[in-house]
């Protein structure tokens, strides 16, 4: 096999990314879409050559189908997820993994029982600032860590809510702005400074009429005695580019999107350059594809090669238990510890 066959479930924002992003991959190719909305469906595989369905089991019956790729409202991701994990299918799953910790476990376990590789979206890990970042954590160039901080403050309108039934509601969106649009800066300040102790936090609905929280603030103790926040909203007219923070004794980088803003360790200040354009933070159709390519391949070369993707199903997991943990210190009005 030289080219990973990839399948899509679910054609409305996120899918034709994916399907674009496969598109530009030599190790990759789309066999197939589906969703229940025989007009998108058919718009999608179109545009593309593939073959399109309304019937999930019908697509997940053909053999020339490697990996599933998920992309269906988050409440539904363990479901479709585990369906596809039981007829011999990898797994790639969008953030975030689901909306209850039961479920992530579900869909971890039917993986690991059925012998295919699972991956959760987090594609801003691939991107070239926090690479940079990473790598400067890791060799020692910042010194110890003291704070590592997340700002997301983006705009959605009433309108972005009012489009699908399921957005903004618990029982299929699980959470608002923190939920479905930071969980990306949750995973990269995990990936980043490591494990979590101890999260308080304060939630709100001041913007919107949705069920879910637009605005969120969370304190962050780290294992590694480094504090933090995180702030997520979709509340923030006209929207923001997000913001990764990271200082230490040595240094302090910021990365302001997909690149670095400013680089300021000692012996090698200096600033970072960037684009203005690459952000989704008022709209989610303007997303930064390069890191859906990069971590779509990555999938594809674990297969070809028979290693474990660079972001497992028990990242996903992490990045909601801190997310829980959030909404849980929110409603008791205490601090949360987070065992793991």
């Amino acid at each position: 096999m030289d080219k990973v066959r990839f399948g899509i479930v679910g054609c409305g924002i996120i899918g034709p990314t994916h399907a674009e992003a496969i598109n530009n991959i030599d190790i990759a190719e789309l066999k197939a879409v589906c969703d229940i909305i025989p007009e998108r469906a058919k718009a999608l595989g179109d545009k593309y050559g593939v073959d399109w369905y309304v019937d999930y089991d019908e697509m997940l019956a053909r053999e020339d189908i490697d990996v599933i790729n998920i992309c269906v409202p988050s409440g539904l991701h363990a479901d479709l997820g585990i369906k596809a994990a039981q007829k011999g299918k990898h797994v790639l799953v969008e953030k975030p993994i689901d909306i209850t910790l039961e479920k992530a476990d579900a869909l971890i376990e039917a993986c690991q029982r059925s012998g295919v590789k699972l991956s959760v979206i987090s594609q801003h890990r691939f991107d070239p600032g926090i690479q940079e970042l990473k790598s400067a954590i890791d060799s020692g160039k910042l010194g110890k860590l003291v704070m590592a901080d997340a700002y997301v403050k983006w705009w959605r309108t009433q309108e972005y809510y009012d489009s699908a039934g399921w957005r903004g509601t618990w029982a299929l969106d699980g959470g608002g702005a923190l939920m479905n649009q930071s969980v990306h800066f949750v995973d990269q300040l995990l990936y980043l400074a490591g494990p979590v102790k101890e999260i308080t936090a304060y939630c709100g609905t001041l913007a919107h009429k949705i069920e879910v929280e637009d605005v969120a603030i969370a304190i962050i103790k780290y294992k590694n005695g480094a504090l933090g926040v995180i702030q997520g909203s979709t509340s923030c007219y006209p929207g923001f580019k997000e913001r990764i923070e990271v200082h230490g004794t040595n240094g302090s980088v910021v990365v302001e999107g997909p690149f670095v803003r400013d680089w300021l360790i000692k012996g090698e200040e200096k600033k970072g350059v960037y684009s203005q354009g690459e952000s989704a933070s008022s709209d989610p159709r303007a997303l930064f594809i390069k890191g859906h390519i990069a971590q779509i391949r990555d999938m594809a070369e674990a297969v070809l090669y028979n290693r474990t993707p660079s972001i497992t199903g028990e990242d996903g997991r992490k990045a909601i238990q801190f997310i829980l943990a959030v909404y849980e210190s929110s409603k008791t009005g205490r601090a949360v510890v987070i065992d793991n």
